[in-house]
Formats: structure tokens, sequence, C-alpha cells
């Protein structure tokens, strides 16, 4: 019965052609058309121990859903799907699929099931024909809720709370709710109509949405605590990791998300003055961070015709296919090449940056210096440097090395919540922080994370408060 994977190989929709999808800021990947689709869910074997559903931070059920989808019931699928993912459009188009990699199939030649190309199917085939519809409260428990930050984690912390009948309402310091979904994930990833298309719907079921406002700035946050019975931090983790060296304030340095956040302003129709406008175009632009955020500032640079994009790690390059070290089921640490790679970047690896080179305060290079790794006694990797220096010429350098912590200046500080070792807001089990009554959600707690995780924190921290308000 479900030995379709032995006749049917792994297919992957891909991307559009590099020359195509470069000269606009469009999705990138493609769709199977509806037959192909249903066969490769049917590739699923429905393992009596399910690593894809334990792999997944929400726990989907995918065994069912991509039963349901491979028979052509796409409303079933999509109502197993949406039982425990508020946003499947999201995670089906950003979600790096932990599920994937520990599917039992992946041990197969590398040919897991398409679990995250499927789930964007069903959700698109769902809206498509109409099955997705809002459906407010029938009864309002009275209970007043404040998310601050609209974020995956806020947004499924404000769904919850709504379809359990309480008064929600979400507070944006930005100008469109979304967070990083909206202003950090480039729109050839995500197209911001999928966010409003979402965002409609829960407007529609209630949830009130205050943009350009930054809760508890205005009217102090012992009003923000009196006016509402609860309150859900899910701020994220807006602190980027900065580079204390020689030149860093030369003309031309910027944070990643900088970048990444205006060039989606530009797309949605907000004019950018020209003294304030980051361009890549015509410079050798150097991004600094190899993970996912550097590679979209790769793509967004290649798109606004760079001369030259090249991204630099300290780290040493991952393996290849394969990684001992991680071994199956766990998610392998291994090489990641993306669309934007390959759309045309040098690659670099094992380089420690030094310092900045400018010409009457306009960054002209980065002098970098090869370092090793090596295993010390107490088993940690410890650097080493070699002494081999290089220049690399930039008159465009984007720091993306991640963010270490929450923004603490402002409505963190002045709640007064307790923050852990590594600055994120300290929290129970239960998602509830040092303040009575003021929970949290997402990056502001663990961490920067990925946005399946940020959803089902959000989730169970509707739960938690849910619990607050009935005792």
């Amino acid at each position: 019965m479900y030995n379709a994977f032995l006749k049917i190989n792994r297919k992957e929709a891909g991307y559009r052609p590099v020359l195509e999808r470069i000269a606009d800021f469009g999705e990138v990947e493609q769709t199977l058309n509806q037959e192909d689709r249903m066969l490769q869910a049917s590739r699923c074997m429905d393992c009596g121990v399910p690593f894809c559903h334990w792999a997944c931070p929400l726990g989907n059920l995918m065994p069912e859903w991509q039963d349901a989808s491979s028979k052509g019931k796409w409303k079933e699928a999509y109502d197993i799907l949406s039982a425990t993912n508020n946003f499947p459009e999201f995670t089906g188009r950003v979600c790096p699929a932990l599920c994937e990699k520990s599917c039992v199939l992946m041990l197969s030649e590398q040919q897991p099931v398409t679990i995250r190309e499927n789930e964007a199917a069903i959700v698109e085939h769902a809206f498509l024909e109409g099955y997705i519809k809002p459906h407010p409260p029938v009864i309002r428990t009275g209970k007043k809720i404040a998310v601050i930050g609209s974020g995956p984690a806020g947004l499924a912390a404000a769904d919850m709370l709504n379809r359990k009948g309480h008064a929600v309402t979400v507070f944006e310091k930005d100008e469109s709710p979304g967070g990083l979904l909206r202003f950090g994930i480039p729109d050839f990833k995500l197209n911001k109509e999928v966010i409003d298309r979402r965002l409609k719907i829960l407007k529609e079921e209630g949830v009130i949405f205050q943009c350009g406002i930054e809760a508890g700035k205005n009217s102090g946050t012992a009003a923000l605590l009196s006016g509402f019975d609860a309150v859900c931090l899910a701020t994220g983790a807006g602190k980027a990791r900065d580079m204390n060296v020689e030149g860093r304030s030369s003309k031309g340095i910027y944070f990643a998300l900088e970048f990444l956040q205006q060039q989606n302003r530009i797309i949605a129709g907000k004019a950018i003055p020209a003294s304030k406008t980051i361009s890549a175009k015509g410079k050798h632009v150097l991004v600094i961070g190899g993970g996912d955020t550097g590679s979209d500032c790769v793509g967004t640079s290649i798109r606004q015709k760079a001369v030259k994009v090249t991204q630099i790690e300290i780290l040493s390059q991952p393996p290849i296919g394969t990684n001992p070290e991680t071994p199956w089921p766990a998610y392998p640490y291994v090489l990641k090449t993306s669309s934007s790679h390959q759309e045309g970047c040098t690659r670099l690896w094992n380089l420690s940056t030094k310092r900045f080179i400018s010409k009457n305060g306009k960054l002209t290079g980065v002098e970098v210096e090869e370092v090793e790794w090596e295993k010390g006694s107490d088993g940690r990797m410890k650097m080493k440097e070699t002494g081999k220096i290089e220049i690399i010429k930039a008159d465009l350098v984007f720091l993306s090395m991640g963010f270490v912590h929450p923004v603490h200046e402002g409505l963190l500080d002045d709640l007064g919540v307790d923050y852990d070792d590594r600055g994120n807001v300290s929290s129970t089990n239960s998602n509830q922080s040092s303040i009575h009554k003021v929970f949290v959600a997402g990056d502001v707690t663990s961490g920067a994370s990925l946005v399946v995780r940020a959803i089902s924190s959000g989730r169970k921290a509707a739960k938690a408060i849910d619990l607050f308000l009935k005792h």
C-alpha cells in the first residue's frame, strides 16, 4: 500500500531560470502540477515511528496529510495540516524543513518526501478552493490581551487566543504587520501578498492590529499592564551582532537587516530619500556571515545589479552531502547552497575580518586573515590565526552575523523583566516572564531561531495565557 517510494523518485519543483529571476523580485520557487504533487505525497511510507513528526517543532501530522493529499482529498489534508500549524503558507515557503532531514527516505539516496513543497501545495489549494474562510468566535470572554510584535510568534499567539474568544490587540512598531516575515525575508522568497491574505482573515475574525506604535512608549508600561488582562511579548531578537574592528565607522557598512528591510519597503511602494538609499548597483559587495540572512543579502545585491558579490564565513566549510557528526535523524550540519548562491556568488570560508579600509571615509576594501580551527583538550573547537592576510575589494559591506538577543532598551527594561545569561527574556516552562501576567513567545525568549519554532512558541504561549485567564 505504502510502497510508491519504490517506483517514484523525489521530484522538486525547482527554481525559475537564473537569468529570468534575477531581473525581478518575484518568488523564485516554482510549483508542480496537481498530478505530480499527488504522486510526491504518495511517496510517504506512513512509518510506524514518523521521525518527520518528531523533528517538527509544531508536531505536524505529516503522514496523515500526505495520505489525504495523495488521494486528492485537499480539504481533509488542509484540516489536518492547520490543526497544528496556523500558517502553513509561511512555513511551506521559508522553513528549512527539519522534517525532511528526518524522513526515513532520507536514508535512501537522500530522497525524502517533498514535505515542505507538499505543505505549500495543500494550503494554496485550500485558498484557491475557498476552504479557508474567517471563523470569528461565537462567544467572547471579555478578557483583553495585548500581543507586542506581529512576527510569526505574535501572529500565532494572537490567532490562538482569538479563537478562544479573547479580545486580542496586536501592537506593531512598524507601519505594517508581519515582523521579519514582511521586512526581513525578501519578496523573492516570500511574496508579501501571502502575508496580507492571512492578515485579512485574522482581521475579519476579530484580531485588532495597531501599527506604528511602540507599546508602552507613549502611554507607559503601567497603562499597558492595567489596560489588559495579559500581555504577550513577541518582539523578536532585534539586537544584531556587531563587529568592533578598525574602520567600522566607514561609510558603506550596514547591518544586513538595514539593507533587506529597505528593499522590501521599496517594493511595497515606500519612497526612500536618495541620501538614505542603500544600493548595490555597480558595487563590489561583501557579505560577512554565512547564514540565511547573508544569503538573502546576496540575492538582493544581485538583483540590484552589483558588479560582484562575495560572502565570507569565519567557520570552516561544512561537509558536502552528509556529515557523520550529525547522523540521521538529526538535522545535518552540511553545506547549504541557496537559490541566491546559484545566481552568482563567491563563497569563502575560514576568514576573520581584521579591519575595514577606507579612503576619505568611504569603504574601499576589507582586510581578512585566514584562520584554522582545532579541537582543544576540552573538546571545543578553537580558532588559530595563520598570519595569511588578504584584502577583498568592497564598496559595500553587510554584517550578517546573527542576533545576540532582543533589544532591551525601551519596553523590556521599562517592564523590568529578567534576562537569562544570553540576554533573552527569561521565562518559565509555561512561557511566563518574571512579571505577573506578562508572557513571552518566540525569539524574544529563545534567541534568534526559525519561523516554525516561533509559531510553535506562539501557540504554546497562547495556551498558557488562556489557562492563566481561566484561573
